[in-house]
């Protein structure tokens, strides 16, 4: 797991992004970060992967963590099979290159994220949720057991969403550890375990899913009423999450145009 202890970062000496946040991230589990932009989401995330030190607080991990960035790209052509394989290098000595083993595991990566069809094609061509799957599968090469992913679905369509998401939350019951930045509350209202919900500074609050992603509670951290209605679907009734958007457009009965 991931441990969090009384986090704080701040880029100058005097304000601080957030303060005291204090948050555990468990394997088998998915854990979503929410809240407005520019309040430090994606900091808080780096912090947990390890990739900026805190200012204040600590950050511990017993398990291999790796990092996914909401976009990514190279000034490299690389196929696809390479750039799932790069997810070897910190198991790798200096100036050593990939054996047998590292490219087995490779391709396992590949074959889990259903992605092995695309091994020969160039990276910098591929679709943006082709690029996210393709840095899954090569943080999945690295045998990480907590998987740390900022905003994996934020340029992507329906149809990429659902598949991202859809193979998170198998990974996560694989017993892979999740977290991740959103906008999106719907997706953490049924992806996430446990949330952590960036207000300000001050005011950063954790918790069960089910406790914190209420309407009252997204009205207070989005500013704009939210409502949360059950709606059918394919698999059963569902929570949606709901903006209140203003008055209704006007319907045009003449069947003309305004």
């Amino acid at each position: 797991m991931i441990q969090a202890r009384s986090l704080g970062y701040r880029y100058t000496r005097e304000d601080f992004v957030f303060r005291e946040v204090t948050v555990t991230a468990h394997e088998g589990r998915v854990h979503a970060v929410l809240g407005p932009n520019g309040r430090g989401k994606t900091t808080l995330l780096r912090c947990l992967a390890g990739l900026l030190t805190p200012t204040e607080g600590t950050v511990a991990s017993d398990s291999p963590v790796s990092y996914v960035p909401q976009s990514h790209s190279t000034a490299f052509s690389y196929p696809v099979a390479d750039m799932v394989l790069m997810g070897r290098s910190r198991q790798l000595k200096a100036y050593a290159s990939p054996g047998r083993r590292d490219r087995q595991l490779a391709d396992e990566a590949l074959e889990r994220v259903g992605i092995t069809a695309m091994r020969d094609r160039d990276y910098a061509h591929l679709s943006g949720g082709e690029r996210q799957l393709v840095l899954i599968a090569r943080a999945l090469a690295a045998q990480c057991r907590i998987m740390v992913l900022d905003e994996p679905v934020s340029a992507l369509d329906l149809r990429n969403q659902a598949r991202v998401l859809t193979l998170l939350q198998s990974l996560a019951a694989d017993g892979m550890g999740i977290t991740l930045t959103t906008h999106h509350p719907d997706h953490a209202l049924h992806l996430a375990d446990d949330v952590t919900l960036v207000l300000g500074p001050e005011d950063v609050r954790t918790g069960p899913a089910a406790d914190l992603l209420t309407a009252a509670t997204l009205t207070e951290v989005y500013g704009l009423p939210v409502t949360t209605p059950r709606a059918g679907g394919p698999r059963g009734p569902r929570t949606l999450v709901v903006p209140d958007l203003g008055p209704e457009r006007p319907t045009n009965t003449t069947g003309s145009a305004p």
